[in-house]
């Protein structure tokens, strides 16, 4: 997973590497049985849309490893799959984060999702990315959902990472729409050069700057 996600991987200690683990527990437990039990959910805290990104990866990378019985395992696994985004999503915890997603959704219009340049909407305290586009997802190599949550600049060339935190930083603090050219790096390592405008978004908590990159 990490070669297919480069900084989109999910932290040994992050919710959704929990979310993992009990999935990988809970379809060893099934292959084994030959029916799966219902899987232990109690207490997962993680982003809703991350999640189910992150779990078609794992998926994808099970089957890839498993070699020339890759297919028999993916026929094994889908039902699996299913089974456990159903549960998941009908806990109670899944059931209180699930709402945050979409409420930053509505304040960004989803017709970003028709743009053709990546777009990713950041938190300007962090960095992190709380929105983004499936231009996006396809310029860095990974699904728009799995970039959920991540730091943004995790995704920059190393030498450009100073110059990024400081529109972002200039941004957040009410400054006019910017325009700069950067480099961005994808889930294998490649890097992208860019140019990026960066617009100031107000929110009721804290603003958002919205980026657009587009490939020089």
């Amino acid at each position: 997973m990490s070669t297919r996600l480069g900084p989109a991987a999910p932290g040994p200690g992050s919710p959704e590497s929990e979310v993992l683990r009990r999935f990988r527990s809970f379809a060893a437990s099934a292959l084994r049985r030959g029916e799966p039990a219902p899987p232990a959910l109690d207490g997962l805290r993680a982003n809703e849309r991350r999640t189910a990104a992150l779990l078609d990866s794992w998926t994808a990378a099970a089957v890839e490893v498993a070699g020339n019985g890759g297919e028999g395992l993916r026929g094994a696994l889908d039902p699996l799959l299913e089974s456990f985004r159903t549960s998941l999503k009908q806990t109670s915890s899944s059931r209180r984060t699930k709402g945050a997603p979409r409420t930053q959704r509505r304040a960004v219009s989803a017709a970003i999702d028709r743009v053709a340049d990546a777009f990713l909407a950041l938190d300007v305290e962090d960095g992190r990315i709380v929105d983004a586009n499936p231009a996006a997802g396809a310029l860095l190599g990974v699904a728009r959902d799995a970039l959920l949550g991540v730091e943004s600049v995790s995704f920059v060339a190393e030498g450009r990472r100073d110059a990024w935190w400081i529109e972002i930083d200039t941004i957040s603090e009410g400054g006019e729409p910017r325009r700069f050219h950067s480099a961005l790096r994808d889930a294998g390592g490649g890097e992208i050069p860019v140019d990026c405008s960066v617009t100031r978004f107000a929110r009721r908590d804290r603003p958002l700057a919205l980026v657009l990159a587009r490939p020089l």
